[in-house]
């Protein structure tokens, strides 16, 4: 189901649509489909997702976690392959862990410094941020920061209590998350018949073969054990005797 091949019939509606922009192009238009990436497990998913879109001449928008234990986003591989998904036209965002914290004005204070410590790293500007995992709490609150943009502010998402077949939503939104679809799918029909449209994904769920929900889980589990393995691998050196016993 989650195939680069499944995925790139999902461009190519975006493309005919003539309504896919970007986030900042978004702000001045009444009619729109918005395509971002949530990275959670793997900044390699990401950039072969990116690939693909290259492959075809599109660019999305790939927000990244700064506290994760999954991935260090300031590796010198991982900031490489961000820093030529940034060079290919792709928005690099921020995706931000609240991590506990309630305070809405905590929160922001927090953004804007992680923000402003990934662009310093990174070498050019962070201007976007999605939530990871955001409570009804901070979907209410609307974060709105001055020269910010948040992908769940409300011109680009309809928050809503709660959520049945008979909701009126200014803007339609997809995510993939947990392995499958949720609220419709982007086929023709939903992203040509919305006037508003933001599109969630998450890459560590897609790939070539496009596996099922177990076996996506079993194959990214393996490529970050061999990650980990070479990682060790070139940094120690006693390490080589004992590696082929694993």
């Amino acid at each position: 189901m989650f195939s680069y091949e499944e995925y790139r019939k999902i461009i190519r509606i975006m493309q005919k649509s003539g309504k896919y922009t970007t986030f900042h192009e978004a702000k001045e238009k009444d009619e729109f489909i918005l395509m971002r990436h949530d990275v959670e497990f793997s900044v390699d998913r990401a950039y072969e997702l990116s690939q693909v879109e290259k492959s075809m001449n599109f660019t999305s928008a790939y927000f990244f976690q700064w506290t994760n234990n999954s991935y260090n986003i300031l590796s010198k591989k991982n900031t490489e392959m961000i820093r030529e998904m940034h060079e290919e036209g792709h928005t690099i965002g921020l995706h931000f862990a609240v991590n506990g914290l309630t305070d809405i004005e905590e929160i922001k204070e927090k953004i804007m410094l992680e923000m402003k410590v990934l662009s310093s790293m990174m070498g050019f500007d962070i201007e976007t941020f999605s939530v990871h995992r955001p409570s009804k709490d901070i979907l209410r609150a609307n974060i709105k920061l001055e020269g910010i943009i948040n992908a769940y502010e409300d011109h680009f998402f309809t928050f809503a209590e709660s959520i049945d077949d008979n909701t009126s939503l200014e803007v339609k939104y997809l995510s993939d998350a947990m392995h499958k679809w949720n609220y419709g799918v982007p086929d023709d029909a939903t992203l040509m018949g919305n006037k508003k449209v933001q599109v969630l994904t998450h890459p560590y769920s897609w790939t070539e073969q496009g596996y099922d929900n177990l076996n996506n889980f079993k194959t990214l589990i393996e490529e970050r054990n061999q990650e980990l393995i070479e990682t060790i691998n070139g940094e120690c050196k006693h390490f080589a005797d004992i590696r082929p016993m694993l």
